[in-house]
């Protein structure tokens, strides 16, 4: 039984899409027959290029440049997508940056990226999709958070309050837009092998390391003693979008292992 046969020929926006996540969602999504928009910051060329692309190996793909900041290419973007594919039927917003520091050694340009990129970035996004589901009174919006965005983390105060506020702000999206058949909901995962997690291990112990914890950091280790792959929170991401989830929204899943005992 294909319990996601819903995707078939449905089109999906997912950001973030060129590495770990994002790229799981869309590799774990175009087997089950979506049309897939892949956009990132890393990709060049737009829709029309991607269509036309000698390269493409993979009819219902394709990769798109995006900046989620700008919010003209991101409203551009959207009508595109509507007019030369069809009506988006769902959005993965899981682009994203982090920045690591102590709030007192914060740079201005360190917290209004983290801004710019968590949180309007999402806005940007959710607000040009969702004027469109609301017409057509169907949809579904699914945002990657963080566990750092419920739990105090040391230096990385920007991160956590950027993703703090991508939670509130899709939740609230989610109350306003559930009586137009639209669920919003949130994935929050923990450390998480992707490029952006190794960032922050210092040699070849970094993965047994934050499985342990660090009590100088006041920070627990991970109850499950494994770190969570890309593929792991995409098919949380895949769920909820997805109508076995169809009677959840304004629902944040939190995909840590138990790192922030459910908190």
């Amino acid at each position: 039984m294909n319990y996601f046969a819903e995707f078939d020929n449905k089109i999906v926006l997912v950001t973030g899409a060129a590495q770990g996540i994002g790229k799981a969602v869309v590799d774990a999504i175009l087997p089950l027959g979506a049309r897939v928009v892949a956009a990132d910051i890393q990709f060049t060329g737009n829709l029309l290029s991607a269509k036309n692309s000698p390269e493409k190996v993979v009819e219902s793909y394709f990769p798109v440049h995006l900046d989620v900041t700008n919010v003209n290419a991101v409203n551009e973007l959207v009508a595109q997508i509507e007019q030369q594919l069809g009506a988006i039927d769902y959005l993965a917003s899981i682009a994203g940056v982090l920045q690591m520091n102590s709030l007192l050694e914060t740079s201005d340009q360190q917290w209004q990226q983290c801004f710019a990129v968590n949180t309007t970035g999402a806005f940007n996004l959710c607000r040009a999709v969702a004027r469109n589901m609301q017409m057509r009174q169907r949809g579904a919006i699914v945002a990657v958070s963080s566990n750092a965005a419920s739990t105090p983390r040391a230096n990385m105060g920007a991160y956590a309050a950027s993703k703090a506020a991508l939670s509130q702000m899709i939740k609230c999206l989610g109350l306003e837009l559930a009586q137009h058949n639209i669920r919003c909901n949130l994935v929050s995962p923990g450390s998480t092998d992707t490029q952006m997690q190794r960032q922050l291990w210092r040699d070849e112990t970094g993965a047994a390391q934050v499985i342990k914890g660090s009590l100088e950091n006041y920070r627990l280790g991970i109850p499950l003693q494994k770190i969570a792959t890309p593929q792991t929170i995409a098919h949380s991401i895949l769920f909820l979008l997805s109508d076995q989830a169809a009677h959840i929204t304004l629902e944040n899943i939190l995909v840590d292992g138990g790192a922030t005992l459910g908190l």
